[in-house]
């Protein structure tokens, strides 16, 4: 961490000698070992909309208000149970944590999503039917910060976003991307369903929407250019967009990612344990990924706000819950019996949970649950995280933690230590002024099972 003196020298770099890539310079030269990475590989399993903790993994069978169409299922840890929508989850609990008692204060879908995306408060919410095009004064994406920090040397990512990204026509969700730090070090986005018959990675595509077509066009565009204007080409300028094309470029093209990205390559058997339906065989792609060593894979449980139960709520779970039961515990078993668990931080949640409450919208017949961000559930698996837990606990009928609150943000304290990375140290914003990367507090109780 920086001190207030040495952020302030910044402004005043001319006079001291020192700016902020002098500063950046010294927090890395200056930085602590520490201990080694708990994981190679966080993978994010987003249930994009705000999943129902109380129809999942916080039951309230005893409130008669909220506790809704489904019975409960006692889990593999003696005294706790969840939704009987979460059969084979329950009886694996002794393999993940699930922590009761997140809370935040946004029940606005973007700025929620931002927050879990990246582990920090959106800078600017503004209004959802205004905020459209991909706003670059967003934090980073965990996989794009890694990028930044720690980057690769073989051509490949940091963070691959699957089985499609979070666009819904013109309207971009935020926090998906690199943000501030630049398109230099946005994820690789997959844009082709793996459940489909004629599944065959067409869809590799960067977030600003280049792709290798794409690339292969600009490529032959910069032939030309620089064959008719080599001034243009001899630019500062124009030398650093044809070395970021040609990064791109290769990335995009990467026979290792290619063919972690191929599930055709999988036995029938292990295809049909994971469901054959898009939960579970993008958490099979995500599989083939960690054995890849991906640093960061965001997996995204449907397209956009697919978990946003307002209206038929129950009839939709009926059909959403079973295959998200059967995909993330054959994707947690898979890596325990491959020994890739210990060495992969597994979380799962949405933006926030659903409201205790059961009602209709205005001219709507069916009810369901909405916006809820005081109090969700959140999966935690993998790399060191206890399994077999349940911590924290709700209010009776499931609205208010009754133990200390975790929020988005100590979760990406956690996601950043997990990867080796101080998440308190300073990133460059798009003005080049010195700001945390989190400020969030590591969860530790993940890994001792004591509330501290």
């Amino acid at each position: 961490m920086f001190t207030r003196r040495e952020i302030l020298q910044v402004g005043c770099s001319s006079y001291f000698g020192l700016g902020l890539s002098g500063l950046l310079e010294k927090q890395v030269s200056a930085a602590p070992a520490g201990a080694r990475p708990r994981a190679k590989s966080v993978v994010l399993i987003f249930l994009g909309g705000g999943g129902s903790h109380l129809d999942t993994f916080d039951p309230k069978p005893l409130a008669s208000e909220t506790k809704g169409e489904f019975g409960t299922i006692a889990t593999a840890v003696p005294g706790y149970q969840f939704s009987d929508r979460m059969p084979q989850l329950a009886q694996h609990a002794d393999l993940f944590s699930i922590v009761r008692s997140m809370s935040h204060k946004d029940n606005r879908h973007l700025s929620g999503t931002h927050h879990f995306l990246t582990g920090s408060i959106q800078p600017f919410r503004g209004d959802s039917n205004q905020d459209k095009s991909l706003n670059r004064d967003d934090w980073p994406s965990y996989g794009s910060a890694l990028s930044y920090l720690q980057p690769r040397t073989d051509n490949l990512p940091s963070q691959v976003t699957l089985p499609n990204d979070l666009v819904e026509g013109v309207l971009v969700w935020p926090g998906q991307h690199a943000g501030f730090l630049g398109p230099k070090y946005d994820p690789f986005v997959m844009k082709d369903d793996p459940n489909s018959a004629d599944y065959k990675i067409r869809g590799l595509e960067l977030h600003n929407g280049l792709n290798i077509e794409r690339l292969n066009d600009r490529r032959k565009l910069l032939q030309d250019m620089d064959r008719q204007q080599k001034a243009i080409t001899e630019s500062t300028k124009g030398k650093q967009y044809s070395l970021q094309e040609e990064m791109a470029f290769s990335m995009l093209t990467s026979p290792t990612l290619r063919t972690a990205l191929d599930i055709n390559a999988e036995p029938a058997e292990v295809r049909e344990r994971y469901g054959r339906h898009l939960y579970g065989q993008s958490l099979l792609l995500a599989r083939r990924l960690v054995e890849l060593e991906m640093p960061v894979i965001q997996c995204n449980m449907g397209r956009i706000q697919t978990w946003d139960t307002h209206t038929d709520h129950f009839p939709r779970l009926k059909n959403m819950l079973p295959p998200l039961d059967q995909g993330i515990a054959a994707f947690l078993l898979d890596l325990k019996e491959r020994g890739l668990l210990d060495q992969t931080l597994v979380i799962c949640a949405g933006e926030f949970g659903r409201t205790p409450q059961i009602s209709p919208l205005p001219q709507s017949p069916v009810p369901g649950r909405h916006h809820w961000a005081y109090a969700y559930s959140t999966l935690f698996a993998g790399a060191g995280v206890q399994g077999g837990q349940i911590i924290g606990e709700t209010d009776k009928i499931g609205a208010y933690p009754n133990t200390r609150p975790y929020s988005p943000s100590d979760m990406g304290a956690t996601i950043y230590t997990a990867l080796g990375v101080d998440p308190h140290q300073m990133v460059p914003d798009r003005l080049n002024r010195p700001l945390p990367l989190n400020d969030g507090k590591v969860m530790d109780v993940l890994y001792t099972g004591a509330e501290s």
